[in-house]
């Protein structure tokens, strides 16, 4: 299990936007300890001390507190693909990837995460991320080969015509009781130096 001295934020500068950290302390009520400014707009809101099961459906989060607790007690990350939907029912495939971390001696509370849209992204209409259905999880093992399909190139971008909605309604109806997320400016703040702060000796002193 890596420690946070073993990350180094300026090698994955390019992913911060979508890295998150989140807090197991209780893996029934996990939360967001910091999060990149893509994660947020893509979600709506600032995720930074907010639960991470918030979104997920309610069968899916009980299977994800089961996860959660299995990844840090075999020390293992864990890789969870996810249908997320919009409030008026665009929907994405997600692909989420959870890395056990320690901060310092005792027992693991702590997940490095970084989330990744894996289908057409202009389904969603620009529209945030309300909801989150889990479709599969697998643990990772560093001894297993990567399948071929994670090795083929990306698929070229969609023909124009594509980008536009399709006249039919959807097949799947989402119906959700909470309000429409809200879309929110983030100030200017450099992500990578609140990664730093994060990761400085001491913060997780406490």
């Amino acid at each position: 299990v890596p420690d946070q001295t073993d990350i180094d934020p300026r090698a994955i500068k390019r992913m911060l936007p979508y890295v998150f950290i989140l807090d197991v302390e209780n893996p029934a009520r996990a939360i967001y300890r910091l999060a990149g400014t893509a994660l947020c707009e893509r979600f709506g809101f600032e995720l930074k001390g907010t639960g991470f099961l918030a979104h997920w459906e309610a069968q899916s989060g009980a299977a994800l507190v089961s996860l959660l607790k299995q990844a840090l007690a075999l020390k293992q990350p864990i890789c969870l693909t996810s249908i997320g939907a919009s409030a008026d029912c665009g929907m994405v495939e997600l692909e989420t990837v959870l890395t056990p971390v320690s901060f310092g001696p005792g027992r693991l509370t702590r997940f490095l995460g970084m989330i990744q849209i894996m289908s057409d992204a202009t389904q969603l209409g620009g529209r945030p991320i309300a909801f989150q259905r889990l479709a599969a999880s697998q643990l990772i093992r560093e001894d297993e080969p990567m399948s071929a399909y994670d090795t083929l190139p990306p698929p070229p971008p969609p023909p124009g015509p594509m980008l536009r909605s399709h006249p039919k309604a959807p097949h799947l109806r989402l119906v959700a009781s909470q309000d429409r997320p809200v879309v929110m400016r983030f100030d200017g703040k450099d992500v990578l130096e609140r990664i730093f702060e994060v990761f400085s000796p001491g913060t997780f002193a406490s």
